[in-house]
């Protein structure tokens, strides 16, 4: 059985790569594809080093750095991969690497991130976000979108399988193309992080600051409650707008190397996170420490945070609004209830996202639909 991966890009190692990582792990004679790969030298390991076979956009001017400016050309590009020879077709996909094109004796399985986000409904934020509401450019980048949504519909014919990443991403996938899908969340390194169930009397938070992430609700209502200490571990465009909004029990740390995060996930009283994710990793990784979390109560965090009174063994709590009283108050109630939140039930909690939980979904999943694929065609 030959099979073929494709990716979106290959320019650092984040949440989808994690994922494409496991897929390597699962499937490690795969033959790997995406639309440009401008990995370093030295962050190829989890890749295993694999020759990558790219598109025409990887030799376009200033591709390197302003990759992403190219993005009308990535549906042309990505239909140009010649996938013929292989058997299965995995896709990891979050813009294009879904329209890659199959034959009806391929099998094409992807594993969706999220329908280009930018593209559906969520148009209207990263208009917004990037200036994009008045003006010429922003009639080109609306005209981009509406081609974008007619080729993803397109494309979503090309596919056999739909794996969502959430429930929350099954919904958007069913949105966007009437098409079922299987829910395999993404694999979380549990075993990274160390278990402690002794907490200290501060709040942390952690994320890349960009509009979304909501760094700035999260410190405003911290700044609100002066006798709260709150970390903050995260660096990014907006870095210097929020530390503004800092008040002195407000401690913004920049960049943090990986041990020095993980030292604070376990020692806090509580991990925020008032972002509307289509999974998100690091509540899951603030639970594997044993650390609950106060989180928005939309998307991905409602599958991965066991909501008090809404679930036995509770992990954390929701609050309603991305409004800066709706999470003062949650704060406030977090501390009413917090002894009813053990640090063994988050941990318990974790462990249903850990790594080998993915492999074995996701090879149980690609096998029995090869199988089925099999026996259907005689």
């Amino acid at each position: 059985m030959k099979i073929a991966i494709v990716c979106d890009w290959l320019v650092t190692y984040a949440g989808a790569e994690k994922v494409l990582e496991q897929m390597l792990n699962v499937f490690p004679e795969a033959d790997l594809f995406a639309v440009v790969d401008f990995l370093p030298e030295g962050q190829r390991d989890f890749i295993k080093n694999k020759k990558v076979t790219t598109t025409f956009i990887q030799n376009l001017p200033r591709a390197r750095k302003k990759y992403r400016n190219y993005l009308p050309f990535m549906p042309i590009a990505i239909e140009q991969l010649d996938l013929s020879g292989y058997d299965v077709v995995i896709s990891s996909s979050h813009c294009v690497a879904k329209g890659v094109l199959t034959g009806p004796d391929q099998i094409h399985i992807s594993y969706v991130h999220s329908p280009v986000r930018y593209a559906w409904d969520l148009q209207h934020q990263y208009l917004r976000e990037a200036g994009l509401t008045h003006g010429l450019k922003s009639k080109i980048a609306r005209l981009i979108m509406h081609y974008m949504r007619i080729w993803d519909t397109r494309t979503s014919n090309g596919v056999d399988y739909f794996i969502a990443n959430s429930h929350f991403i099954a919904r958007r996938i069913w949105k966007c193309y009437r098409r079922e899908a299987e829910v395999i969340y993404p694999p979380v390194d549990v075993d990274k992080f160390t278990f402690c169930d002794k907490k200290e009397d501060f709040y942390l938070t952690a994320s890349r600051m960009v509009p979304y992430k909501k760094m700035d609700l999260i410190v405003e209502a911290f700044s609100k409650m002066p006798d709260k200490q709150l970390i903050v571990i995260g660096q990014g465009p907006d870095f210097n707008k929020i530390k503004k909004l800092a008040g002195p029990n407000v401690k913004l740390m920049g960049y943090q190397p990986d041990f020095v995060l993980q030292d604070y996930m376990q020692r806090a009283k509580a991990f925020i996170f008032a972002a509307e994710e289509d999974f998100g990793i690091t509540p899951v990784e603030a639970q594997a420490c044993g650390t609950p979390v106060i989180a928005y109560g939309k998307g991905g965090s409602l599958e991965t945070v066991r909501g008090y009174g809404e679930m036995e063994k509770p992990t954390g709590i929701f609050f309603s609004n991305q409004k800066i009283q709706d999470l003062v108050d949650a704060v406030s109630y977090f501390e009413e209830i917090s002894q009813d939140i053990t640090a063994k039930d988050c941990r318990e909690n974790a462990e249903k996202f850990a790594i080998s939980v993915f492999r074995k979904r996701f090879s149980d999943f690609v096998n029995d639909v090869v199988l089925i694929e099999k026996k259907n065609n005689g």
